[in-house]
């Protein structure tokens, strides 16, 4: 039987970091799937992510990372180790359900490569439809008052749950810096493309008035700057003069689905590298 790992890194640029890397496998005995690297020599940095195949029944995670330090050390890189298990994800929504019916159905056609284990909301509206899925629905209501105790109960869900990562599928409720640094790298958002140009309350009727062109949107990792994260994906769809409000929300939400379960896809493939306020993205 054998085991599927993945090892994503960034360091320096220098000459010898492939063959560190494949002469570190080889002598484990471990074949390469798939490799992918980016060279950035604006920054002199390179990025590195290697999936390979081991039969060695003994072999994790820890013991690979246990391994490889002194070669990470030796090229300055920043690594990690993953196994092919699939993450724990847990779906945060408010009121739109395109997104959380887009994630199910992926989920349960086995392309998602995420595990939905919960539906949380600060509404009741889409209990029925996760709870159809077999989903368990969590329901955390928030005010201006209450704010602080929802998001505390959220940290213990994704401490109770074992939760790898929190996708915002439309949660309309801003998180605030702490829980944005408690879920650094591991929270997903999801908004129209029209931000900043549109902001504030009905940005599709914004768009109509201004007569766009491109329907889009942005899928990024939350930080506590307002939808300013490291955008992972982006969706566009031209439409023309003659789409009105309403047409300009359904193509927008199908926009919004795509780019998210994408995101959501990527970084559960550990193919999303963190790079100061941008990604790379082994897609």
């Amino acid at each position: 039987m054998t085991k599927t790992f993945t090892l994503t890194l960034s360091c320096p640029q220098r000459p010898g970091i492939v063959h560190a890397v494949s002469s570190f496998l080889l002598s484990l005995h471990c074949d390469i799937a798939e490799h992918q690297q980016f060279d950035d020599p604006l920054n002199h940095a390179y990025f590195l992510r290697t999936s390979f195949v081991s039969a060695d029944e003994d072999l994790d995670v820890a013991g690979l990372s246990d391994r490889f330090a002194e070669i990470a050390d030796s090229f300055g890189m920043t690594f990690r180790f993953d196994d092919c298990e699939a993450p724990r994800v847990i779906v945060m929504v408010s009121k739109l359900g395109h997104c959380l019916n887009d994630l199910i159905f992926r989920w349960r056609a086995g392309t998602l490569g995420a595990d939905l284990v919960a539906v949380a909301s600060n509404h009741e509206v889409l209990r029925p439809m996760a709870e159809a899925a077999g989903l368990p629905f969590v329901h955390i209501p928030v005010t201006p008052d209450t704010k602080p105790r929802a998001e505390a109960a959220l940290l213990e869900l994704v401490d109770e749950l074992d939760a790898d990562l929190v996708v915002l599928a439309r949660y309309m409720q801003v998180l605030s810096d702490d829980a944005c640094r408690a879920l650094r790298g591991r929270a997903i958002n999801i908004h129209h493309s029209f931000l900043p140009g549109f902001k504030g309350a009905k940005p599709y009727h914004q768009a109509f008035d201004r007569g766009v062109k491109q329907v889009g949107a942005t899928a990024h990792y939350v930080t506590p700057d307002l939808d300013e994260g490291p955008i992972i994906e982006q969706e566009v769809i031209r439409i023309d003069h003659s789409f009105d409000p309403a047409r300009l929300a359904t193509v927008g939400q199908d926009a919004e689905a795509l780019a998210l379960s994408r995101a959501v896809r990527w970084h559960c493939e550990n193919r999303v590298l963190l790079h100061g306020h941008r990604t790379v993205v082994f897609s």
